[in-house]
């Protein structure tokens, strides 16, 4: 009986593991897709998509949500990766309405290329809850800085992230780094965000930071310019983090 129990407990530990066990992807090969428009490819030396894409774990089958996906870049990636047998959900908040009706134009004309079958474009208020442990990968590249300038209180998006990723799940956050010490200060003037922020607010709503990547930082970069400056566009220093959803434990009875 009690080897059965144990069996039984293994099993329920792996079932809350999110279903990307498949073969990691070969990313020489994903960026070389024919599908990829040449204005990504151009984009690929500053964006370090192979590092990113590694680094955040992006398999095949997975389901991942591109938060504020812009132009397409990530989510044409992400939909590479991710296969027919993936999802990948492109969200464009409804907050920022004049903004955002110019990128739901662009990322439309993404959903409909040939090869996006598994791109699905929603907008909806930036704190709808997502359907609980949902998503293996969430994902949003340089606009978490906006996201308390919406009105939105970013630990209690973070803890709808938290609930709708399944546990193991990982959240990615890429943003311009802002000077130390100077908080959300700039996330409007400058659009950068201090790094120990980030971490502060993700965390509080139970994530742990499980890595950071430094392909994306330009100590060159003195955080003093806004990051649409021509002097600093495309070269601005970014950090990047990594953080997962625990797994919970399954408890053992004593007989």
């Amino acid at each position: 009986m009690k080897s059965i129990k144990l069996l039984l407990a293994a099993l329920l530990v792996a079932l809350a593991v999110p279903s990307v066990h498949a073969k990691a992807p070969n990313l020489a090969s994903v960026l070389a897709d024919p599908t990829r428009p040449k204005d990504d490819i151009a984009r690929d030396e500053a964006r370090k998509p192979a590092e990113m894409l590694a680094f955040a774990g992006v398999k095949p089958g997975m389901t991942v949500i591109d938060l504020f996906p812009g132009a397409g870049y990530y989510t044409r990636l992400l939909s590479i990766v991710a296969g027919p047998t993936g999802k990948i959900i492109a969200d464009v908040p409804e907050e920022e309405a004049v903004r955002m009706s110019k990128e739901l134009t662009r990322m439309l004309a993404v959903v409909a290329e040939p090869g996006r079958g598994n791109v699905t474009l929603i907008h909806e208020p930036l704190l709808k809850p997502w359907p609980k442990a949902s998503i293996d990968l969430f994902w949003t590249s340089l606009n978490y800085h906006d996201i308390g300038d919406m009105g939105a209180d970013p630990v209690a998006f973070n803890k709808l992230v938290y609930d709708g990723l399944k546990p193991g799940g990982v959240f990615i956050v890429i943003d311009h780094v802002a000077a130390t010490g100077s908080g959300r200060r700039d996330t409007k003037p400058l659009h950068r965000i201090e790094p120990s922020v980030v971490r502060r607010e993700v965390e509080a709503a139970g994530f742990v930071l499980d890595g950071k990547s430094q392909a994306l930082a330009n100590p060159a970069d003195d955080h003093t310019l806004r990051v649409f400056d021509p002097a600093i566009r495309g070269r601005t220093d970014q950090f990047a983090y990594r953080f997962r959803k625990p797994i919970t434990k399954v408890g053992h009875r004593r007989w």
